[in-house]
């Protein structure tokens, strides 16, 4: 085993841990799929970070989570031509609206300042 430090060293990696996907805990093979997976889950960490997601994304999410419309959150927005403005990325979320999102589809507010 090595650290991985290369796009091919990624690869062989997966395709390792593809060969060894069941074996036994407590096993060679399997404390080998142990230690192989640690070192995958921190090369993809440095390597392809998950970045957090945008305020919109954020909303957007949750109203396909909740099954809502733009009708059903334009209330929180200041109306329909508001909702469609924040919704297009043309108006930024102001604090009485983060509060209002917050308040009612529970969304963090730290998801919601950006």
């Amino acid at each position: 085993m090595k650290p991985i430090k290369s796009e091919s060293d990624y690869h062989s990696t997966l395709a390792r841990i593809e060969s060894l996907w069941n074996a036994k805990p407590n096993t060679p093979r399997g404390d080998e799929l142990e230690i192989l997976g640690i070192l995958v889950e921190e090369y993809e960490r440095r390597k392809h970070p998950v970045l957090p997601p945008t305020p919109i994304e954020a909303l957007k999410f949750r109203m396909e989570q909740l099954n809502l419309k733009k009708s059903d959150i334009a209330p929180y927005l200041g109306g329909r031509n508001r909702a469609t403005e924040v919704l297009q990325g043309t108006r930024p979320l102001t604090v009485r609206m983060i509060r209002e999102i917050h308040k009612h589809l529970k969304i963090p507010a730290e998801a919601l300042i950006g």
